[in-house]
């Protein structure tokens, strides 16, 4: 069933229309983007099926193939659901990013919505001048932080093409806990000499989870 065949007073598009975007439930805003239900079940209900199953936190996560397993949603439906959920993230990260970092809460608040809900590791370095101006920001790699992948020489050749007074690591742990295991207290040691060597201070190692994070400067270990 289609949003059109609903009635006027319950179509979600009218009501948008006539009391906002505010005024509207999850599954109504929900049932804007993909449009229409199937024979047996209009857009409302599939929409209100589908958030109840995930909740909209775990929705937004969802892979392709992982939408498509609901019944009334095929490939065009999942697409329309993750590009909306996608848009969102990286208004998000725009909303949150500074051109200054001058602690690490800032680092967090640059990277929580980028980095906190993925599902793999991912390891991210921000060049900074002698301002603390970010002048770069670079993703490094996809994979588990350990001293046999991160070798300084890498790291610091993107410092020095950018002629960075200063460098941060960054990376996030999908398990939720920010505690640092013993490959990040290696790859930090590692790091931070290295810098001293090279003239390019290694200012901090940031770990990032959903809600929290974990700063090596902070905690006096760099």
């Amino acid at each position: 069933m289609r949003i059109k065949e609903i009635a006027d007073d319950n179509r979600p598009r009218e009501r948008l229309k006539a009391f906002g975007k505010e005024a509207l439930s999850d599954p109504e805003l929900l049932a804007i983007i993909i449009q229409n239900g199937t024979k047996s079940e209009n857009v409302i209900d599939l929409c209100n099926r589908i958030i109840s199953t995930l909740g909209l936190e775990a929705l937004s996560g969802c892979s392709l193939s992982e939408l498509s397993k609901f019944r009334g949603i095929g490939e065009a439906k999942a697409m329309q659901i993750a590009a909306a959920f996608e848009i969102s993230r990286r208004a998000l990260i725009k909303g949150k990013a500074k051109r200054y970092i001058k602690c690490a809460k800032d680092v967090f608040n640059a990277f929580q919505y980028e980095l906190g809900s993925r599902k793999q590791e991912e390891v991210h370095l921000l060049c900074l001048d002698c301002s603390n101006r970010i002048i770069e920001k670079k993703k490094i790699f996809v994979g588990t932080l350990n001293e046999s992948i991160i070798h300084p020489r890498e790291i610091f050749k993107e410092a020095v093409k950018n002629s960075s007074h200063g460098i941060i690591l960054v990376h996030n742990h999908p398990s939720g806990r920010c505690f640092p295991s013993e490959e990040d207290e290696k790859v930090t040691e590692m790091l931070s000499e290295a810098g001293k060597i090279i003239g390019i201070r290694f200012l901090d190692h940031v770990i990032i989870c959903d809600e929290s994070y974990y700063s090596f400067r902070e905690n006096n270990k760099v």
